[in-house]
């Protein structure tokens, strides 16, 4: 999957499209990803632990992987992603429009 969590992404489609936001979780078997404050929904719940108050409460629905696109931390635009393997041995993602490197250094 061309898309990390913690990258920055934009979204294509549907009734947030035009709205960036960060990545906050990945689900790879079904091709979607939740994006912060981003396809927000409300969930009817009732009193619990983590919500004593219970009531409505607005969350983050999952967006599929192909309406979203990666916004490059150099050039600062959305950009198609490209794989590359370097001398290292490193597999790393590039900004198609500018060539950097899209991975972080950990």
């Amino acid at each position: 999957m061309n898309v990390h969590r913690d990258d920055n992404v934009m979204i294509l489609a549907g009734r947030d499209s035009g709205k960036t936001g960060r990545v906050i979780r990945v689900l790879t078997k079904e091709d979607r990803v939740l994006v912060e404050k981003v396809n927000m929904v409300k969930r009817h719940t009732r009193p619990n632990q983590q919500v004593p108050q219970g009531g409505i409460v607005e969350k983050e629905a999952p967006v599929h992987v192909s309406n979203v696109m990666v916004i490059c931390n150099k050039c600062g635009k959305p950009t198609r992603v490209a794989h590359k393997k370097l001398s290292t041995g490193k597999n790393v993602r590039l900004c198609k429009k500018c060539g950097e490197i899209l991975d972080k250094e950990k």
